[in-house]
């Protein structure tokens, strides 16, 4: 498999894309464990409910390592095929070499913006497991993707609910808040993810943005589950000062941010002591499993 770069970067995304090909990748790739095997839950259990038909061709949607399209790849058998595109290259070819060394061989991936790049359809589904809330603009990038799908094709995304049911990472957000100064991104030059990990929480708001884009029969399920943010308490402390809105929240505050540091690390010992198990930390999270489809006609 080769990587392949399908469309330039749409104008007002080369920092979200520099930021996942820099600095984010290499966050995700500490906790590679945490984002993949942590958040599995969420995949596996819609992947069980609607699995797909062999045969049938998937794009896999900001497919990070590829192991959600090596899963559907597997579910589709060796004549079906599945595409994974991510922006980063840096994920692209991390997914590659992790497919390779895996032997599946009915997937390829690819790096592009989805708002703008040659998708390579056509295909029958489009999935994506928490990629696509970081559009920065949600509605032209649903309108492509919609684009590669056959008539009457389904797109399928799992996105966070609202951050208040979303304790492995919104208790941590809290206490930062409490600690370290609060910086918005317009008031540093430094890169970022673009759109944060809820942007897609509201039914009414997605909807809306898939009826623009042109799909139609939109629904809305939620999925709750615990999920491991570390194997121990300092493992979940690494993990929240270093991924998500808290994370984000330290970095951006500079040296200021650094400074805090012992202070926010006491603060997260006790509230993640409270839920250790014996086989790690575990902390409620809740999804929608989005679905929506291209019009027969």
């Amino acid at each position: 498999m080769n990587i392949e770069q399908i469309g330039a970067a749409t104008p007002g995304n080369d920092i979200p894309i520099e930021a996942w090909n820099t600095v984010l990748f290499e966050k995700f790739t500490r906790f590679k464990y945490v984002m993949t095997k942590g958040l599995s839950d969420h995949s596996d259990e819609f992947l069980r409910r609607r699995p797909y038909s062999a045969g049938v061709r998937v794009l896999d949607i900001g497919c990070g390592w590829g192991d959600t399209a090596q899963q559907i790849a597997r579910q589709i058998e060796p004549r079906g095929r599945v595409v994974g595109i991510d922006c980063a290259k840096n994920f692209v070819d991390a997914a590659i070499a992790d497919a390779n060394a895996a032997g599946v061989q009915n997937v390829s991936f690819a790096a592009a913006d989805v708002e703008s790049g040659n998708l390579q359809g056509p295909y029958d589904f489009a999935f994506s497991r928490f990629g696509t809330m970081f559009f920065n603009r949600p509605v032209p990038a649903l309108r492509n993707i919609l684009s590669a799908l056959r008539p009457g094709g389904e797109l399928a995304m799992i996105v966070w609910r609202r951050r208040e049911d979303n304790a492995w990472i919104h208790k941590a957000e809290q206490q930062v808040r409490e600690i370290v100064p609060v910086v918005s991104h317009e008031d540093t030059n430094q890169v970022h993810c673009g759109p944060g990990p809820f942007s897609m929480a509201g039914p009414d708001m997605v909807s809306d943005m898939l009826r623009i884009a042109g799909f139609e029969r939109s629904t809305f399920r939620r999925y709750d589950t615990d999920i491991c943010i570390g194997r121990t308490v300092d493992d979940a402390i690494a993990f929240a000062m270093t991924i998500g809105p808290a994370g984000e929240i330290i970095r951006l505050a500079g040296e200021e941010g650094r400074k805090r540091t012992e202070q926010v690390t006491k603060a997260l010992q006790a509230t993640f002591a409270d839920h250790l198990r014996s086989d790690g930390v575990w902390l409620p999270s809740s999804s929608w499993f989005v679905t929506a489809y291209r019009p027969s006609n």
